[in-house]
């Protein structure tokens, strides 16, 4: 049996445990609560696995091994830092996120400004899951490339079909608890890959981990290497994206309580902070046995640090058994985050697209399969994206940027300042989006390959494709038009911001309306 063969043979097993976990979930579905929120009962281990799982793509864990070997410590922010931050800092949220009447941001949104503002949100989310489910495809593509010679559209074919089965038979369901179990997987396999590319490094330069963190770099081991103004520059560029994400907010909504919730949000900090730092690891030893990739610096030396990982594994020569299992692992992570995308936005088209403005009288049968639909369509624009967006980390990027600009303000404006109105939310996310999206075509088109952004040389306010002016403008129109226009009725208010004791009524609300049965 070739390790080909036997890389099929495990993934096949594996998956057919992904789609007997689905059916197992599905026929527990009976309200719209049981298929979009998981029945509102995952308690906080459950809610904790699920956000770090959906975090950690295979793609993205080799490219920030890739930059802890050329740029040290001082590339946590760009990627790291502001990952396991947004977890933490949601964390905070759960109350006012938990009390509201909603299973989407879309729809919180209509709730909080009007029907005006459902339909663009919906498609903006849906557009940013797309993007972030590229970095899933690139990365994996690379693994089976790597390991096994496959061409990317055989990859995205895997996770894509996988992911369909399974998520549109349970629906969150089946992704918080498969969530949990490709979490075990892929931090078992980063934390035994630190031992043993640690081991390797030891041997080939007869030298042990102590003496490893006394030859690093210059630097290497110091986060604010890049200096405090870029910290604070990446921090505002990535983390508002991060924290008005939808599906850790779905996570927070599936929880069943506040406390769950909460101790969910740091539980999954925690756990992404501990993946990662066994990649520090794995990129300090890599440097050992790799010296020539550190050499070549960022970014020219990026094209073979992304990949070094896969290279030791390759250059061990281990078994074919072995080498499957490993390909595996690196599966779970591209499917965990995968069907954590694909459902967040095949949720946006099922519910906040085709139940609430083409067919309200959808019945569950029908609103699963434009689920299905929309989660091969999620997948499809992402294989097609990952032959334009060639960097990993950028695909991401690109996607948080995206979402920054156009809906942070009217989404946290809106929970947080009574004074908000449907006409600022509005011209604030399109602005936003418009402004972003041009900064960021305009940025790729104008850089030179394996040449720092366009945009950025100009600038440092103008990194990250420019997105800290995007936001700026974003911010500066919400806060001017919602004054420049009549308050929302008190009514549609109180939902938000009602009198004392309303928290609770807010969230029996919130019971009421996600029992309703679908059909």
């Amino acid at each position: 049996m070739t390790s080909y063969t036997l890389f099929l043979v495990v993934l096949g097993i594996y998956i057919a445990f992904l789609v007997l976990t689905g059916i197992y979930f599905s026929k527990k579905q009976n309200s719209q609560a049981d298929f979009w929120l998981a029945g509102k009962s995952a308690g906080a281990i459950s809610v904790g696995f699920s956000a770090a799982a959906s975090w950690l793509t295979a793609g993205a864990m080799l490219a920030v091994i890739g930059f802890f070997m050329l740029l040290g410590m001082g590339s946590v922010w760009g990627f790291v830092a502001p990952n396991i931050l947004a977890l933490f800092i949601i964390a905070f949220f759960v109350k006012k996120i938990k009390s509201l009447p909603a299973m989407t941001q879309p729809e919180l949104l209509e709730l909080r400004y009007g029907a005006g503002l459902r339909l663009p949100v919906a498609l903006i989310i849906t557009v940013v899951m797309i993007l972030f489910a590229v970095a899933d495809i690139k990365g994996f593509a690379m693994v089976l490339e790597v390991f096994y010679g496959i061409r990317p559209a055989y990859a995205a074919m895997i996770v894509g079909l996988a992911v369909a089965v399974y998520v549109t038979l349970g629906g969150l369901s089946a992704v918080i608890a498969t969530d949990v179990v490709q979490f075990t997987c892929l931090s078992l396999f980063i934390l035994i890959m630190a031992g043993v590319v640690l081991s390797g490094a030891g041997t080939a330069a007869h030298i042990d981990l102590g003496q490893m963190v006394a030859t690093a770099p210059d630097g290497w081991w110091n986060p604010v290497s890049i200096g405090f103004p870029m910290v604070l520059i990446f921090v505002l560029a990535i983390v508002p994206g991060w924290i008005t994400e939808q599906d850790p907010w779905q996570r927070v909504w599936a929880a069943r309580d506040e406390r769950a919730a909460r101790n969910g949000m740091f539980l999954g900090s925690l756990l992404v902070a501990v993946v990662f730092g066994a990649c520090a690891l794995i990129a300090l030893g890599l440097n050992v046995i790799y010296p020539e990739i550190a050499k070549a610096g960022f970014p020219m030396g990026m094209a073979q640090a992304e990949p070094a990982l896969l290279t030791f594994i390759m250059d061990s020569n281990i078994s074919g058994i072995s080498l499957a299992l490993c390909a595996v692992a690196l599966a779970t992570a591209a499917m965990s985050c995968t069907d954590t995308f694909a459902a967040s936005g095949a949720s946006c088209i099922s519910r906040d697209i085709f139940q609430r403005y083409i067919y309200k009288d959808a019945s569950m049968a029908q609103v699963k399969t434009v689920n299905r639909i929309s989660v091969l369509l999620i997948v499809a624009m992402a294989t097609l994206g990952s032959f334009f967006i060639t960097s990993i980390i950028d695909a991401i990027h690109i996607a948080t940027f995206i979402a920054s600009a156009s809906y942070f303000f009217a989404l946290m404006g809106g929970l947080y300042w009574k004074r908000a109105t449907g006409p600022g939310a509005v011209a604030s996310m399109w602005t936003g989006f418009i402004v972003q999206t041009g900064l960021v075509i305009f940025d790729i088109a104008k850089t030179a390959p394996m040449s720092p952004p366009h945009l950025e040389s100009l600038h440092p306010v103008f990194m990250g494709h420019g997105v800290i002016v995007a936001m700026a403008v974003s911010g500066f129109v919400f806060v001017t038009v919602s004054l420049a226009t009549r308050p929302n009725d008190e009514t549609q208010l109180e939902i938000f911001f009602g009198k004392t004791g309303t928290g609770q009524d807010r969230e029996q609300a919130s019971r009421e309306m996600v029992s309703t049965d679908v059909g």
